[in-house]
């Protein structure tokens, strides 16, 4: 099992890598097959809080390498809390969401938002994990979550 895991493990963040890497991730739905990449949207923010939000973005990856780490280990609610409390829709406030959020485009705002909640349903999939012995909808979950930080990096350049 647990080389299975580990193996799951590395599936997930490869794909994650290679979805990131992938030239055609930045394309907009209307860029044909073959077009050249559209470029991010700049989006400003006033300096302090820039700093901020590329400190909490850190965090965050920082996080997702936790929460690998303790399913790697089977903590399942270990790593439930750190996606919570350090991603899920509970740690809005600490991120001071609502301030960022006046400076976000829309399509920023909504995908940041559909991290926090894939965040909040990875969580209850890793506990579930825990009962039943089945990490693959927390792993999936996972990859969602993740999903949702390389679609916004694609889409959006912090200026």
């Amino acid at each position: 099992m647990k080389t299975t895991l580990t193996l799951a493990l590395g599936l997930a963040m490869t794909t994650a890598v290679w979805a990131a890497a992938d030239p055609h991730a930045g394309h907009h739905a209307d860029n044909p097959p073959g077009a050249a990449p559209a470029a991010r949207e700049p989006v400003s923010f006033p300096p302090a809080l820039k700093a901020e939000t590329l400190a909490n973005m850190r965090d965050h990856l920082l996080a997702i390498q936790e929460i690998t780490a303790h399913l790697a280990d089977k903590q399942f609610d270990a790593a439930a809390d750190v996606a919570e409390t350090r991603l899920g829709i509970s740690s809005l406030q600490r991120h001071g969401a609502h301030e960022v959020a006046k400076y976000m485009p829309a399509g920023m705002r909504q995908a940041g938002h559909a991290m926090h909640q894939a965040a909040s349903r990875f969580a209850v999939a890793a506990q579930e994990a825990g009962a039943t012995g089945d990490v693959g909808p927390a792993l999936r979950a996972l990859s969602q979550m993740q999903g949702s930080c390389v679609a916004c990096h694609a889409g959006y350049e912090l200026k």
